[in-house]
């Protein structure tokens, strides 16, 4: 595991440089139902929280840019690999070879999660494998994949205490969710740079 974590750090300083384009990549679900990020009630009261209905879920197929803090998220109904491979095409309209622009090559940090391994993901990441480089993670190393934390900041931040009517709003949220969490990123330019003393 420490093999791949200097690994991870050489590539993240490609991606700083501007040599490469580094995305860590991984699925999460988002619920129709409240997320309790933080929550208080008087000592003694119960504390409720309004969802009515039974709670359904979408699933989230996303991508970090580890330079630029920018999060790329599909949503689908289900986490298979059909849908994983859509991400992989939102990645080839950004990212991929396009006819009369110079474009870095990209590396892509995933898990072996049993999507990232199918047939149809293995198929589609080979004939990506001209300009797109697969870093795999060690099986339960999810302090690796920076794209967990965008997932814990969506669902603390952006979709906690909420519920939603169905997966429409949902899916509106999560959109909502992720054009905030760039703005952010992008409103501060100098949060990835260190302080020296």
């Amino acid at each position: 595991m420490e093999r791949v974590g200097l690994r991870l750090a050489l590539r993240k300083a490609q991606a700083e440089a501007g040599d490469i384009v580094l995305l860590h990549a991984d699925e999460s679900e988002a619920l129709t139902h409240p997320y309790l990020a933080r929550a208080w009630a008087k000592r003694g009261a119960d504390l409720r929280v309004p969802a009515p209905g039974q709670s359904s879920k979408v699933a989230m197929m996303g991508a970090r840019n580890a330079a630029t803090g920018e999060l790329l998220v599909v949503t689908s109904k289900t986490k298979r690999s059909a849908d994983f491979v859509k991400l992989l095409e939102e990645i080839d309209r950004l990212f991929g070879p396009a006819p009369g622009a110079a474009r870095k090559p990209v590396a892509i940090v995933l898990d072996n999660g049993p999507i990232h391994r199918s047939k149809a993901t293995t198929k589609a990441l080979a004939a990506r494998a001209h300009w797109l480089t697969v870093e795999w993670l060690p099986k339960y190393a999810p302090e690796l994949n920076e794209i967990e934390r965008a997932w814990r900041d969506m669902k603390s931040h952006h979709l906690a205490h909420q519920t939603f009517a169905d997966q429409a709003e949902l899916e509106d949220a999560i959109r909502q969710a992720v054009a905030a969490i760039n703005t952010e990123r992008s409103a501060r330019p100098l949060a990835n740079f260190r302080i020296s003393a």
